[in-house]
């Protein structure tokens, strides 16, 4: 199955009262999980820099997982983008092909 990393920027309005975060984290991953069959989470980070969450997960294709980036930005998120990930050994193989 193919790996995306999603890097979200929350919206100030999201992340003003921070004591909520886990609430509203759960509530996403649910609403996730329900309309997104097939997801499987790797890991979650939260970052300090241009993005506020990274997560790694493997979908059933392209259109699923832009369908994670649109209901993160429907709950609040400014941005959303979710990045086709290759494992590295797969690159290689690729590049001899060039």
């Amino acid at each position: 199955m193919p790996t995306f990393v999603l890097m979200t920027k929350l919206s100030p309005e999201v992340t003003r009262d921070m004591k909520k975060r886990e609430k509203i984290g759960r509530e996403w991953k649910d609403e996730i999980d329900q309309k997104c069959p097939g997801i499987r989470w790797i890991d979650h980070y939260a970052l300090l820099g241009p993005y506020d969450f990274m997560d790694i997960f493997e979908a059933p294709d392209a259109e699923t997982a832009a369908k994670v980036s649109m209901i993160s930005l429907c709950r609040g998120a400014l941005q959303a983008e979710s990045w086709t990930a290759i494992p590295y050994a797969r690159f290689v193989e690729l590049t001899k092909q060039i």
